[in-house]
């Protein structure tokens, strides 16, 4: 599976912990920054980051700042992405089994790293439900976005 990957300069030690830990799981990492703890702004990140994603270039994604919610924010705007913030592995498993998230946030300054490789590990192990009550509710999200993201 390949995995896009972005952070500003606040998730830049998140972002490589989980880079190493994708590594070692047999992951394909893609790296679209930041690489320096110079002040950045995560929205550049998270915009080349979930086109990718979007556009089927990578499977998933996992974006962090230092609180993961700007970078997810940010994610969200771009068509196709459900980003999700999560800050524990219940979280992610429940976003990807009834959201069918395609991109995990996280906070650089919130979770730590043991609870960080937990989530992601889950986020990208858990399966969509397909239950039909589900699919419903992101279709009407997409309905949404095709509204108003012309």
């Amino acid at each position: 599976m390949k995995i896009a990957l972005a952070c500003d300069h606040g998730g830049l030690t998140l972002k490589n912990i989980i880079a190493n830990y994708l590594k070692n799981k047999g992951y394909e990492a893609v790296d679209f920054g930041t690489t320096t703890e110079n002040s950045c702004d995560y929205p550049d990140f998270a915009l080349r980051a979930a086109e990718a994603v979007a556009a089927g270039e990578c499977e998933r994604g996992i974006f962090v700042c230092t609180t993961g919610i700007g970078i997810s924010i940010a994610a969200n705007k771009v068509p196709g992405i459900r980003c999700a913030l999560c800050t524990d592995a219940t979280c992610a498993r429940l976003t990807r089994e009834h959201n069918d998230a395609n991109v995990l946030a996280l906070g650089g300054g919130i979770v730590g790293a043991n609870l960080a490789v937990d989530i992601v590990e889950t986020f990208l192990t858990t399966e969509f439900s397909r239950m039909e009550k589900h699919q419903r509710r992101i279709d009407k999200i997409s309905a949404i976005e095709r509204k108003y993201m012309k």
